[in-house]
């Protein structure tokens, strides 16, 4: 039985989560991008004073796991004094891939010459210049795929730095929406450092940080008595992506997970996982840690305190140079959202040998990207664009799986129709759930979506994609999910591809459907 949370430490618990989660709401409604302001594509955490999460919003979990390196990484690499913001997206020195653009700022205290706590942000950003619209293009090195920003200070003693906007704007194809969304951030900031402080003046600094340490502390035992509730042993899954998008070659990613109940300890090694590739679909290690803290959060029952905690009991090996623990100058665009979730799809399939009464089957295992961009004939300016599509999620161990959601690594909700056609140059002709593409099984996998955009005028596009070769697994006799597949007009097109499209095209993407569990017909 779960050790349960004393009254007083939960008061604090959601005292933490409600900064973060009112941060996310003042990032979203004051952002300028669809991408932030309808699809939620951002994430709000706070940490104490060594940088080590406290809490996070229920934002993205790609965004969550991974942004403590961030966090880390300004800290160390920067002084950080009252009024500073500093910003970063190098996937090298803490980021994930360049559109994710995290801000990091100190909390201080009165007379205070050190933060007493951190906070941060993650929003992925429409453009950050690069090859194509959109920077998610289908590039063979990190150079190709947009601005590079190591940590810097955005913001210094509260006044811009305007030298290092101008550097940036300059490099994007859309810079009145890039200074809205960064200026999102920084409002979000200062909102959680003003409820810190006020928190600390009501309770005083060191029980805020006697509670801090105290739920920490929770969430590692908790974390510790879920796995000494897994059986001893060791358990082997691997799974594939298709390919890279420069060549065919499926790309293998291997998880030996060795659990050790006796001390509450569990090993999870992507060793056998294969080199880096040339194709943007490598992912650093911050991404595979965060996948891996997704998967055993998900194991615990009820609604555990998200810190720094989780890990402690939870050991990642990784072997630098590899699909999950990339080095430059490797492309990286595709590895925190496609990679991310073929990391997440092996650890579960991993779990479900020791525990096939929980694991629930494959779920779509790709976000389905796609961009475009070009000049809006309404206005004459630039637009660019980017969107995930949701699919199906898998069928679990007693009930079917959800259609048409976004599942995993990410959180996002689905672009409005009337928001797309609204601001962009598109017709959207038809959207809709996927019939018949969920695995067959005792119970079925959920059903991928159908989207057909019609372009109004020309634009250059960019889809990265997986799950069109192989479609998602299923469980204890479950058939797999239905692959994906994309089409221009009536042409198929590779799961990664660019492609330049005139007024009239039509781009369908139809994302896979999730594995079914169970026999079918039992």
């Amino acid at each position: 039985m779960a050790e349960a949370l004393s009254l007083e430490l939960d008061v604090f618990r959601n005292l933490f989560v409600s900064i973060a989660e009112e941060m996310g709401i003042v990032l979203r409604r004051t952002s300028f991008s669809p991408n932030i302001k309808e699809r939620r594509d951002y994430s709000c955490a706070i940490y104490d004073a060594r940088g080590e999460t406290i809490a996070m919003g229920d934002h993205m979990p790609v965004h969550l796991g991974a942004m403590p390196a961030s966090v880390a990484e300004a800290i160390r690499s920067q002084t950080i004094e009252a009024g500073d913001v500093v910003i970063l997206n190098d996937p090298f020195r803490g980021g994930t891939h360049l559109p994710d653009i995290t801000a990091v700022s100190g909390v201080f205290l009165e007379g205070d010459e050190q933060p007493a706590y951190y906070v941060a942000s993650r929003a992925h950003h429409s453009d950050v210049g690069g090859m194509s619209p959109g920077s998610m293009p289908l590039a063979r090195e990190i150079y190709q795929e947009g601005l590079r920003i190591p940590p810097v200070k955005l913001l210094r003693g509260g006044r811009m730095v305007e030298d290092i906007l101008a550097l940036l704007l300059a490099n994007v194809r859309t810079p009145d929406e890039r200074r809205g969304d960064i200026g999102a951030q920084i409002a979000a900031h200062r909102v959680g450092e003003r409820r810190l402080r006020a928190v600390t003046a009501t309770y005083g600094r060191d029980e805020i940080t006697r509670r801090m340490a105290e739920l920490q502390d929770y969430a590692e035992r908790l974390m510790r008595a879920c796995v000494a509730e897994i059986p001893a042993g060791e358990y082997d899954f691997e799974d594939f992506l298709d390919d890279d998008g420069i060549t065919d070659t499926p790309i293998r990613i291997h998880c030996r997970l060795e659990v050790l109940p006796e001390s509450g300890r569990a090993v999870v090694d992507f060793s056998g996982s294969g080199a880096q590739v040339s194709g943007g679909v490598n992912a650093n290690r911050a991404v595979t840690l965060s996948a891996v803290m997704y998967c055993f959060r998900c194991l615990v029952a009820g609604d555990v305190p998200y810190n720094a905690g989780l890990m402690r009991p939870l050991e990642v090996i990784t072997r630098p140079g590899t699909i999950v623990d990339a080095q430059p100058p490797a492309s990286v665009a595709g590895g925190n959202v496609e990679t991310s979730q073929r990391i997440t799809d092996v650890v579960l399939g991993a779990l479900a040998q020791a525990l096939p009464d929980r694991i629930p089957a494959a779920s779509s295992g790709t976000m389905n990207n796609w961009t475009m961009g070009g000049i809006d004939p309404r206005t004459g300016a630039p637009f660019a664009y980017y969107e995930t599509i949701a699919g199906g999620m898998g069928a679990r161990p007693n009930s079917p799986g959800l259609s048409a959601v976004h599942t995993h690594m990410t959180n996002s909700l689905n672009t409005p129709v009337e928001a797309m056609e609204h601001l962009y140059p598109v017709r959207i002709r038809r959207y809709g759930v996927r019939r018949g593409s969920g695995g067959a099984g005792r119970y079925r996998g959920g059903e991928g979506i159908i989207k057909e955009i019609e372009f109004l005028t020309a634009a250059d596009v960019s889809i990265l994609s997986d799950r069109r070769r192989r479609g998602p697994y299923g469980l204890a006799g479950g058939r797999p999910g239905k692959p994906g597949r994309n089409r221009l007009n009536k042409r198929s097109l590779p799961g990664k591809t660019r492609v330049e499209v005139r007024p009239g095209d039509i781009l369908t993407i139809e994302s896979p459907g999730g594995g079914g569990f169970g026999p079918p017909g039992k």
